[in-house]
């Protein structure tokens, strides 16, 4: 082992070169932890991104759904909507057949002979129903002549076709003035009535035909199902 001791300038010399390995050392140690925290930052960076863009999926999946069910809101109002109107003009269009039924209506008792037949079938049948010995029939003054005209043939008719006798009166309260005509007839003491003025055998021919005037009018529907 050499003792020989080191000059100041091998000494400064060793200093520069420890000096410089240590800087080295430090630089790529900074260099590794620069890596490190490069690849850390991208990763975490990555993590962000995805989470947000997830968000963002999310809230755009969530905002197509409303938009969509908005959508399908407003056609559904639309439709219904449009529905009532239609179904709104077709009820117009029904109401004026059926006013304009009820005007010709009142047209029925002009043809006497014609009249006197309809009074004597809207008597029997309400005879018919009631099924007694005896019964009345109510009807408009201005019809008591042609009524009574038709009364002995109601009453014939019922003998012939129930085998018994019915006694068929006029009954003391007349129908009102403003009536189209027809008759109420009256049994059991006035606790049973049959009405056959011909306002209620339009409302019944109307409800009957009702189905078959829309067909006639409108045509068949495409989205009826059932028929009976």
């Amino acid at each position: 082992m050499s003792n020989t001791a080191l000059t100041d300038d091998q000494v400064d010399t060793e200093l520069k070169k420890l000096v410089q390995f240590i800087k080295q050392e430090a630089l790529e140690k900074a260099r590794e932890i620069q890596i490190s925290a490069d690849e850390d930052f991208a990763i975490e960076k990555a993590k962000l991104v995805r989470y947000e863009t997830s968000i963002i999926d999310q809230q755009y999946e969530r905002k197509t759904k409303q938009a969509g069910l908005a959508q399908q809101i407003t056609k559904s109002n639309i439709t219904n909507k449009t529905r009532l109107r239609v179904l709104a003009a077709r009820q117009a269009v029904l109401d004026d057949v059926f006013a304009k039924a009820e005007v010709e209506l009142k047209k029925v008792t002009a043809d006497t002979a014609a009249y006197q037949a309809l009074l004597k079938d809207l008597i029997l049948e309400g005879a018919f129903v009631l099924y007694e010995p005896a019964v009345a029939v109510s009807a408009r003054e201005a019809d008591y002549d042609v009524v009574k005209a038709a009364i002995p043939q109601a009453e014939a008719a019922f003998k012939e076709a129930a085998g018994f006798e019915v006694k068929i009166s006029v009954a003391a309260e007349a129908l009102p003035a403003e009536s189209a005509g027809g008759v109420i007839v009256i049994g059991s003491g006035g606790k049973i009535v049959v009405s056959n003025t011909l306002e209620e055998r339009l409302k019944l021919l109307s409800e009957e035909s009702l189905p078959a005037i829309r067909v006639a009018i409108f045509g068949e529907s495409p989205t009826r199902k059932f028929f009976d």
